[in-house]
């Protein structure tokens, strides 16, 4: 979704500390004089997202807000529950598959929900999403058809989008990776001097010498790996099952 740029207009970014988000992170520091990183204590069985997004949003300089809800009370997902994470021996087994089991129900319709909710207080014209076209087609909560239905919801459940006179949206949901493969993602994230040795992906990361290790066989790890090989970059995180292809 293209959105037209406003430097003096903060933005909110919804930050996990992936690839996707933290790309999300550099374009909006590029783009804004302030910006404000959000992220989730949402109950997820590994807290090692939330370590990389703060170190992120530290390194970038933005204020990082922290909200704690709980999503295990609702369970549903390999991520929130007692439910093994699917390991692969290669990207080519993810297709045809279906929604994963790694999909948490409705998560980034809450998370946009706190996010518009803190764009109205910081008075920020934009929230940044970092769903991608590798995984809407999994995830429906990543597909075009949701961002658009969400930014209908926001032009009419604020203030600011019920006061709004002037052209476009009071709040837009910016969705720039939408159309992008993982391997431009990762050069975008190049190009913009993100940290990809900062950044996490998996989904069952290790705990391994006082540090944490990504298992290499989860789907979004395989995404990961192919991304950066398609880019011809090499990917700086650990990996378990690093003498592996």
């Amino acid at each position: 979704m293209s959105v037209p740029v406003d430097r003096s207009s903060p933005a909110v970014v919804l930050l996990s500390g992936g690839l996707d988000s933290a790309t999300c992170l550099a374009l909006a520091c590029r783009d804004h004089d302030a910006v404000h990183a959000l992220s989730f204590r949402y109950g997820q069985r590994h807290r090692v997202e939330l370590t990389a997004a703060a170190d992120l949003a530290a390194a970038a300089g933005v204020e990082h807000v922290v909200i704690d809800i709980d999503l295990r009370a609702f369970g549903g997902s390999a991520l929130t529950a007692d439910v093994d994470v699917p390991k692969h021996a290669s990207v080519d087994d993810l297709d045809d598959r279906g929604i994963p089991v790694t999909y948490v129900p409705a998560r980034n319709t809450i998370f946009l929900s706190f996010a518009l909710a803190l764009a109205e207080v910081r008075a920020a014209s934009t929230i940044y999403l970092g769903v991608n076209a590798l995984d809407y087609s999994g995830y429906p909560d990543c597909r075009p058809e949701f961002v658009e239905a969400f930014q209908l919801l926001a032009d009419r459940a604020t203030r600011a989008g019920v006061e709004h006179r002037g052209p476009g949206h009071a709040v837009t949901i910016a969705t720039p990776l939408l159309d992008l493969t993982k391997a431009e993602i990762v050069r975008l994230g190049a190009d913009l001097g993100v940290d990809h040795a900062r950044t996490t992906s998996c989904y069952d990361p290790i705990e391994r010498d006082g540090g944490w290790a990504a298992c290499g066989r989860c789907d979004s790890c395989l995404l990961r790996r192919k991304g950066f090989a398609d880019a011809g970059l090499v990917d700086p995180i650990a990996y378990a099952d690093a003498g592996r292809p």
